[in-house]
């Protein structure tokens, strides 16, 4: 249904846009070949999914992965990464918040705010290139109970160097 809507939709309202329906698989080559070629992709939630784990890894991880559902009354700002949950009963919470932090960033832009959206990402960035204060993830760990104490970030403690860069940006 979304192939055949898209197509409809390209014909008649966006002529300019090319609309394609690839395999997963050939997608996934794709894109890792060339990512610079592609601004949207519609997809069921199987495929989606696949996508975004899979280039989330390009980027840092899931912990730096962010998404939208942009609706005409409704839109929703999430991070993309399915991990929290697995964390849940650690007894300091190890799960990165800069994909829930860069989500706000989107919701920003969304509603007319890119200035406020801008500075927080240079915060973000900041914090990453310094690398004084990582995740379990950044630091390329498996996520346990016990990465705190092999000197990862908690999550309040990546959330408060991020703000903490705030005042530096």
């Amino acid at each position: 249904m979304m192939l055949k809507v898209a197509q409809d939709m390209a014909k008649e309202e966006y002529p300019g846009i090319r609309v394609s329906d690839v395999n997963i698989d050939a997608m996934m080559m794709w894109l890792t070949k060339n990512p610079e070629e592609y601004r949207v992709i519609v997809s069921g939630n199987m495929f989606g999914d696949i996508v975004s784990d899979g280039f989330a890894g390009l980027v840092g991880g899931l912990g730096f992965a962010c998404s939208a559902n942009l609706g005409e009354k409704v839109s929703v700002f999430e991070p993309t990464h399915g991990s929290a949950p697995k964390h849940a009963d650690y007894p300091v919470s190890i799960v990165n918040p800069i994909a829930m932090i860069l989500a706000a960033c989107m919701m920003l832009d969304h509603i007319g705010d890119g200035e406020r959206a801008a500075r927080i990402r240079n915060a973000v960035k900041l914090v990453v290139a310094e690398g004084k204060v990582r995740s379990y993830d950044m630091m390329k760990l498996k996520g346990s109970p016990e990465v705190v104490q092999q000197g990862a970030a908690s999550t309040a403690r990546m959330g408060d160097e991020v703000a903490a860069a705030l005042a530096r940006v």
